[in-house]
């Protein structure tokens, strides 16, 4: 069964996860400059997770950067291509949202991008509305935001 738990940011798996990520946006991209705002640091994401398979391969990826109050970001969201559409992401998506609400979080924030189509019909599919950009993301032309408030 798959496993969704907290892992530092830095961790081996956790920055392989990222890097991973990274990758794949560069080349959807096609350039390295396609994220507004400050990157996100092991001192800025103060809650990751790490999704799991049965035998500890690590699968993907997500976690938090806490904002003003009441609300916080969903940073680095990332399932590696093999274990797309097994439910990984939902799986990481909803412990992130539970995470948030033991934080005291009512409101979840994202930022995707105009390349990631996927993504954007993941985050609908899961209840997320479309915002207008917030924060560094204003007046991005490839950044496309969502938000959701947590029962």
């Amino acid at each position: 069964m798959l496993s969704v738990e907290h892992e530092p940011f830095e961790s081996p798996d956790a920055a392989r996860l990222r890097a991973a990520q990274r990758a794949e946006l560069d080349a959807r991209y096609g350039c390295d400059d396609h994220e507004p705002g400050e990157a996100p640091t092991a001192a800025t994401v103060s809650i990751f997770l790490v999704a799991r398979e049965p035998d500890g391969t690590a699968v993907g990826c997500g976690g938090l950067r806490f904002l003003a109050a009441g609300s916080a970001e969903i940073k680095r969201m990332y399932v590696s291509p093999p274990a797309r559409g097994t439910g990984v992401a939902t799986a990481i998506l909803h412990a992130l949202e539970q995470a948030a609400r033991d934080n005291g979080v009512r409101t979840l924030l994202l930022e995707t991008g105009t390349a990631q189509p996927d993504a954007m019909r993941f985050y609908e599919r899961e209840g997320y509305q479309r915002i207008d950009n917030f924060g560094p993301y204003r007046g991005e032309p490839l950044s496309v935001c969502y938000a959701r408030h947590l029962p």
